[in-house]
């Protein structure tokens, strides 16, 4: 009876804790370059904060970082802002281990599929992604051809640089399709599943923060069952 309680307690934790965000439609997306989506979704999107410390006692940090997210007729936007004590971005090729820079993360995956997918992006725009069914069974990495309808803006450019101490501040508006996830346009899901993460795990300053909160004794960001929310409107 005691196993039975404790597992119902800890989904009963999972709920309790789910954060939900809107995915509002702006037409306007698709007519204009991504440096002035960015600034559409500044003005109409739904914002979120990456601010989440689940492993609190080992890894402190927590650099200020945002996002805002909406959709247009046929992709996904979503405009990260990041306020930290460092800046990293050594990888400059696609499917780098970009987790190691100053990064941004999306996973997602839709509500009765097996697999989820990892949009990794460091604050050059380099970006690592899969489609997998857990961080190392079911893996298929995207193909140069997929990764290049990934579109990204970073504030700072595209050169690679080494580690830097100081404060620096830096964003990166990313358009995803809606056939990388397996969305159909003519028939949208009621919502996403999926969570936002900050991380740099080559760093002197290694963090691991992410929107909806994560309930794991040590830092784990391929965890579905933690994923939050995302409501399309």
């Amino acid at each position: 009876m005691s196993e039975l309680l404790a597992n119902i307690a800890k989904k009963y934790k999972i709920v309790k804790s789910m954060k939900r965000i809107s995915i509002l439609y702006n037409k306007e997306l698709n007519n204009v370059d991504l440096e002035s989506a960015g600034n559409i979704l500044e003005e109409f999107a739904r914002r979120g904060s990456v601010e989440k410390l689940n492993w609190k006692k080992n890894f402190p940090y927590r650099p200020i970082t945002d996002f805002t997210i909406a959709r247009s007729t046929d992709s996904i936007f979503i405009k990260f802002a990041v306020r930290g004590s460092m800046l990293r971005a050594i990888y400059s090729n696609d499917q780098d281990p970009v987790h190691e820079d100053s990064c941004v993360e999306f996973f997602c995956k839709l509500p009765k599929s097996d697999y989820y997918i990892n949009f990794e992006f460091n604050c050059i725009g380099t970006c690592k992604a899969a489609r997998r069914k857990s961080r190392k069974v079911d893996v298929q990495h995207f193909s140069k051809a997929e990764l290049a309808e990934i579109k990204r803006y970073p504030s700072i450019g595209h050169r690679a640089f080494k580690e830097m101490e100081g404060m620096f501040e830096w964003e990166l508006t990313v358009k995803i399709p809606y056939s990388l996830i397996g969305i159909d346009p003519e028939n949208l899901p009621k919502k996403l599943l999926g969570n936002f993460y900050k991380c740099a795990d080559g760093t002197d300053s290694p963090h691991y923060v992410s929107w909806s909160p994560i309930s794991t004794d040590k830092p784990d960001f391929h965890c579905p069952d933690f994923f939050g929310e995302l409501i399309f409107e």
